[in-house]
């Protein structure tokens, strides 16, 4: 009896020590996992600044992001050069380039390739595969610092998701879109994101949906504002 009784103590105790050690098992990884995990952006916060290589008119240059402050700056990520759909997407921007200068915004494209690669692309015509000239910098993010910093680095494939980021002209985040790799983006709503938000900046008020310039704004007053809005569209 006194055995048993003995027995069972010791298979408590086990047991508590097993629950214990789990408990700070699960505890240790967490917090090796938060304290080693890249920071989650957030909207409203400064944009992380870099420095690094980009193809810049035929010529490679030193691009630092902060010094881009006093204007607005699409940032946008791509998975590869030589590819499908990223090709659509640059020569895109690239074709409207003159619509983003007029509102003093700059493009920035970034991807993993050297920037090498960037230089054959386009040095190679697009009717045979390449993409000819294109008339903003495309950074070569080698050591993908720069990907992960924006949260975009898919560690998989050594590449980086379809991100954009729009940032102010105080350097802050005002806009952030992630797609997956095989959806190209609206270069059309990249404009019209700009557009809203240099808009607000300037008169104070908000966009409803679907919002272009010309189109009607709203006063951010709950109690009239819809009733205002919706009246106005009836």
């Amino acid at each position: 009896m006194g055995s048993s009784h003995s027995m069972n103590k010791i298979h408590k105790i086990r047991s508590e020590l097993w629950r214990w050690s789990n408990f700070s098992f699960r505890f240790c990884f967490w917090f090796l996992v938060m304290a080693f995990s890249e920071p989650r952006l957030m909207l409203g916060e400064l944009a992380p600044d870099f420095t690094a290589t980009a193809l810049v008119d035929f010529q490679f240059e030193d691009l630092t992001l902060s010094t881009y402050r006093g204007k607005y700056v699409v940032l946008f990520f791509y998975p590869a050069d030589f590819t499908f759909v990223c090709p659509t997407e640059l020569v895109a921007f690239s074709d409207r380039i003159a619509e983003f200068k007029v509102m003093d915004c700059e493009v920035i494209g970034v991807s993993t390739d050297t920037h090498w690669v960037h230089l054959a692309w386009v040095q190679t015509p697009r009717k045979m595969g390449g993409l000819g000239e294109i008339r903003y910098p495309l950074v070569a993010d080698r050591n993908t610092e720069i990907g992960k910093k924006y949260g975009v680095y898919c560690q998989g494939d050594g590449n980086c998701f379809r991100g954009l980021f729009i940032i102010d002209r105080r350097g802050i985040l005002r806009q952030i879109t992630i797609n997956d790799m095989g959806v190209g983006r609206s270069i059309d709503e990249v404009l019209r994101l700009v557009q809203a938000l240099q808009y607000t900046d300037v008169h104070g008020v908000v966009c409803p949906a679907n919002w272009k310039p010309g189109n009607e704004t709203m006063h951010a007053d709950p109690a009239k504002a819809i009733a205002e809005y919706f009246s106005k569209q009836a």
